[in-house]
């Protein structure tokens, strides 16, 4: 496992991913999990999943810098926190990466995906019209649709509940693709909006976004 990319967003956040390279044996040995976490890991169909979750747990250990059991349960909503240390948290995963992103300013939220054409087939179910207006066809319409679904994915997971649609509940404005740039989302929940500043960037064969809230 190698550290594939750090960033230091401010002085209250930062972001990695690592390469997953070893086998759930090698990545088990780094870490120390409880009765109720290795019930998790048995739950989970084998290959990438395991892998994936292990990834993360090794990943948060390094960021930490902890040798010691690091707690990381889930709400009532699968959102991740850490009850014993001081940050927001985050946690993603893609084919051969793992991803988190830890912040002490406010709750945040990572996506990372895999840059696949099927995402023009689906656009419509988490775009809206005026969303894919600014969306031109050409070379970077499929960078450009991935962006925008990172920057909801990760803004989902930032407000961590459940029931929040993509098509429905958030609206990205229009903003021009680069490969590194930032867009402007409003998230109605309920009638209250939100607006989020989200980070997107292309990273090798991937398109990552994140986000943090502050208040």
């Amino acid at each position: 496992m190698a550290l594939a990319y750090l960033k230091e967003i401010d002085e209250h956040s930062r972001i990695a991913l690592w390469k997953i390279d070893e086998s759930a044996e090698t990545l088990s040995a780094h870490l120390q999990l409880n009765d109720g976490e290795k019930a998790k890991l048995h739950s989970l169909s084998k290959g990438k999943r395991t892998l994936h979750w292990l990834a993360t747990r090794v990943l948060l250990r390094y960021l930490l810098g902890s040798p010691d059991y690091i707690h990381c349960p889930s709400d009532e909503n699968g959102k991740p926190y850490l009850p014993d240390f001081p940050y927001e948290i985050s946690l993603t995963h893609s084919y051969d990466y793992a991803g988190v992103m830890l912040s002490r300013k406010g709750a945040c939220g990572i996506d990372l995906e895999i840059v696949k054409d099927k995402v023009v087939r689906i656009k419509n179910k988490f775009l809206k019209p005026q969303e894919l207006a600014f969306i031109p066809d050409g070379p970077d319409q499929v960078n450009q649709l991935y962006a925008c679904w990172c920057a909801k994915e990760a803004v989902y997971k930032l407000q961590g509940k459940k029931g929040i649609s993509f098509l429905n509940d958030m609206l990205i404005e229009p903003f021009t693709y680069h490969a590194q740039g930032v867009m402007k989302l409003t998230l109605n929940t309920k009638g209250k909006l939100s607006n989020f500043s989200v980070h997107y960037e292309r990273f090798n064969d991937y398109m990552l976004g994140y986000v943090v809230d502050n208040p």
